[in-house]
């Protein structure tokens, strides 16, 4: 199988950034979709059961099925994967589609495509993911994050206001039909161009030597290993369950601490992702410090300083508030780029999907713990100390983060004494 070297870097970004096009295109049509399918549920039922069921549907696939994913990633084609992925989801929109059109459309059944619409994605996620890994030279990995924040960004602004438009003047089936001409834009490109694959040893008759089950807990032994990345897992978990819940309760603190309405709400909403736009653009051009971990430190002292602000802005001073929801929005892509590139350039080509896969799984499953403390918590102490001890936490995780050995040597993976680990056959990191 073909892997990287210095002579199939060259030409990267062609190669890299015509995919990245196609999958820039499809992930503005799944926006289009999720903001179609979200308003067809609220209009429909105007129930927030449906509503919840409908975010589960979409999330724990990715949630259950992230470390399987990244394991049959790193055993199959993954050009092929994605191609199938991309697929696929068209195929179940597709359905969709027909189901709307002819009339006979139930709630359970859009469930059912949300599910296997994530199931796709977090396929083509992982594939893609471990594919940038080979396309792009090291040195590059943390200015294409930036991009790649920027696009996620991007869509979160744009796809929402595009859908309400295209729900006035479309049937929910035609904005469907997009989304399946978006999927197609995007597997045009990965049928022409190669993607490099990661080689692993087979067996005389060119099977694989190890089992699903044996490469899944070689991708959690891999990770055992390395104390720098559990580290850094250990306060992405952490950062996971005392954020996340910040944009639940934000309705909350607006109207009972601020006074205000949906209109302010909607502000910090919106606030937010244009600082995220403002910090993928900011990484994609300044590309971070040398070392990408100091970079994704920063970003974590930043998002806690951030979200610090808006929880001590007094109930007069809303601006304040924004500004600190601006800000931590800012300092997301400065935090996530850096971690995904450190993860691109440092783990094994072979190892890269079964990685990324555990990190995306352990990461999600602390989405519904701690939007399950956080508002009986709030309740009983008040909503702001939620803000105040999250912002802290963060912030001072990035300030001791710099202190650590084995996080702030994460990229060269050595271990605190110093001394290599074996998982230092890796692929070349170019910091």
């Amino acid at each position: 199988m073909e892997t990287q070297t210095p002579q199939t870097t060259r030409g990267w970004a062609k190669k890299f950034y015509t995919i990245f096009a196609g999958q820039a295109v499809s992930i503005f049509g799944s926006g289009l979709v999720q903001f179609a399918l979200v308003w067809y549920l609220t209009q429909k039922t105007g129930s927030a059961t449906v509503l919840a069921i409908a975010s589960l549907a979409a999330m724990l696939p990715e949630t259950l099925l992230s470390p399987l994913a990244g394991t049959l990633t790193d055993r199959w084609n993954r050009r092929t994967i994605m191609i199938i992925a991309d697929a696929s989801i068209a195929l179940a929109t597709v359905v969709l589609a027909i189901l709307f059109a002819t009339g006979v459309i139930q709630v359970w059944q859009i469930y059912a495509i949300m599910i296997l619409r994530s199931v796709g994605g977090i396929f083509h996620f992982s594939a893609m993911n471990a594919s940038t890994a080979m396309l792009v030279p090291s040195d590059q990995l943390q200015r294409v994050s930036g991009v790649n924040q920027t696009l996620r960004a991007a869509v979160n602004i744009i796809a929402p206001p595009t859908g309400a438009l295209l729900l006035g003047l479309l049937p929910i089936q035609s904005i469907l039909l997009i989304d399946v001409s978006t999927a197609l834009l995007a597997i045009l490109p990965l049928l022409f161009l190669s993607i490099p694959q990661p080689v692993r040893e087979m067996d005389a008759a060119g099977k694989h030597k190890t089992s699903v089950w044996q490469d899944m807990k070689e991708g959690f032994a891999y990770i055992a290993a390395w104390p720098g990345l559990m580290a850094i897992i250990g306060m992405a978990l952490l950062a996971n369950f005392l954020l996340t819940p910040t944009g639940s309760l934000m309705p909350l603190l607006v109207t009972k601490h601020f006074g205000l309405g949906v209109l302010q709400f909607g502000l910090m909403d919106s606030i937010w992702a244009f600082g995220m736009l403002g910090g993928g653009i900011l990484l994609s051009i300044w590309g971070g410090f040398r070392k990408k971990i100091w970079t994704a430190m920063s970003g974590v002292i930043g998002i806690g300083l951030g979200i610090l602000i808006v929880g001590l802005a007094p109930a007069t001073m809303f601006w304040l508030a924004v500004f600190g929801m601006a800000f931590s929005g800012l300092m997301n892509p400065i935090t996530n780029g850096p971690l995904v590139a450190i993860m691109q350039a440092s783990v094994r080509p072979e190892m890269q999907g079964r990685v990324m896969g555990v990190i995306i799984g352990l990461s999600n499953l602390m989405t519904p713990l701690g939007l399950g403390i956080a508002g009986p918590v709030s309740d009983a102490i008040g909503i702001r100390t939620w803000y105040w001890v999250s912002g802290l936490v963060c912030l001072l995780m990035g300030v001791v983060a710099f202190f650590i050995p084995i996080i702030m040597n994460v990229e060269s993976k050595r271990n605190g004494s110093g001394e290599q680990s074996e998982q230092q056959i890796a692929f070349t990191a170019a910091d």
